[in-house]
C-alpha cells in the first residue's frame, strides 16, 4: 500500500518543477491525480514523462486538464473532473507566475500586479474553495490542501520582485484562516515555502556569470540550491495521513537559508558615512 493508495488529487501547474515532480510522486503513492497546466502542449509532454518514469502509472488515474486558475470557472470545472472518480482528498494549488517586469513599488507596472494577484492568489482561493465544496460533497473525513507560498512571504527578496512577494504573503495568511475555520471539518490547510530552485530556468538564467551565480548561493548555507524533487517529497508528507495533526503550518523547504546570518567572503567594506551603530 502506497502512502497515498486510491487518494484522488489535483496538481495545478503540473506541467513541470515541482507541480511535476509532485506528480510522479504521488501517483509512486497510489494516488489518482488529475494533472492542471494553461499549457496543453506542456502538458502532453509532462504526463509522456510521468508514465516514463513511472511504469504503474498504467494502473492509475492519470488525466489532464488545462486549466486557467484564475479563472472561478476553470477551477470549477477542474475539480469536477475529479469528483466524477469519488470525490477530491488533495489538492496541490501550486500554479503561479513571477513575472519578468516584476520589480519595486515605483517600477512594477499595475498590470503586472493585477495579473501576478489574480493567478497566485485568486487561483488559490478558488483552487481551496472548490476543494472545500467538494469534501463536503462527498463526506470526507479527512482532505488536505497545500498551498504554495515562498520564503519571501517570511525574508524580504534582495532582488526586487513585489508583486511576487506581496501575492505569496497573501498565500501564506489565507492559508493559515483557512487551517483554522476548517479545522473541525478535518481539512488541514498548509503552505509550502520553497527557497530558489535548481531549475532549468534558473540555470539559463544564471548562465556563465559567476557573480550572478555567488551572490545567490552564498545564502544557501548547504551552498547549493534545492532541488524540485525535494520540495514533492514535502508536498507528499503534507497531502499524506502521515501529517495528520499538521495544519496551518507554513512548511518552509530551504536548506537552512531563511534561518543563517550569512557573511560572504571576501575583503570588508567601508560602511556608508551615515551608517548608525
Amino acid at each position: 500500500m502506497g502512502r497515498l493508495e486510491g487518494k484522488n488529487c489535483i496538481v495545478t501547474g503540473a506541467a513541470g518543477g515541482i507541480g511535476l515532480e509532485t506528480c510522479i510522486l504521488f501517483v509512486r503513492e497510489g494516488a489518482n491525480v488529475l494533472m492542471s497546466d494553461i499549457s496543453g502542449p506542456a502538458l502532453e509532454k509532462a504526463v509522456a514523462r510521468l508514465h516514463e518514469v513511472v511504469p504503474e502509472a498504467k494502473t492509475r488515474k492519470v488525466e489532464t486538464k488545462i486549466t486557467d486558475v484564475s479563472k472561478e470557472a476553470d477551477i470549477k470545472a477542474m475539480v469536477e473532473h475529479v469528483d466524477s472518480w469519488g470525490g477530491l482528498d488533495v489538492i496541490f494549488n501550486n500554479a503561479g507566475i513571477m513575472h519578468a517586469d516584476d520589480a519595486d513599488a515605483i517600477d512594477t507596472p499595475e498590470k503586472i500586479w493585477d495579473l501576478t494577484q489574480a493567478i497566485n492568489v485568486k487561483g488559490v482561493w478558488f483552487g481551496s474553495k472548490h476543494a472545500v465544496l467538494s469534501f463536503r460533497k462527498h463526506n470526507k473525513k479527512t482532505a488536505s490542501v497545500i498551498n504554495t507560498a515562498s520564503v519571501v512571504a517570511i525574508v524580504g527578496s534582495a532582488t526586487p520582485q513585489l508583486a511576487y512577494t506581496a501575492s505569496k504573503g497573501a498565500v501564506m495568511a489565507l492559508t493559515r484562516e483557512l487551517a483554522i475555520t476548517h479545522a473541525r471539518e478535518a481539512f488541514r490547510f498548509n503552505s509550502l515555502c520553497p527557497a530558489p530552485l535548481n531549475t532549468p530556468l534558473l540555470q539559463d538564467w544564471l548562465g556563465d556569470d559567476a557573480v550572478k551565480r555567488a551572490r545567490r548561493e552564498v545564502h544557501f548555507p548547504t551552498g547549493r540550491f534545492g532541488e524540485a524533487v525535494e520540495q514533492a517529497q514535502a508536498v507528499l508528507f503534507l497531502a499524506s495521513d502521515e501529517s495528520s495533526f499538521v495544519n496551518g503550518t507554513d512548511f518552509v523547504v530551504d536548506g537552512g537559508m531563511t534561518k543563517c546570518y550569512i557573511t560572504p567572503e571576501g575583503p570588508p567594506t567601508e560602511p556608508p558615512k551615515n551608517f548608525a551603530h
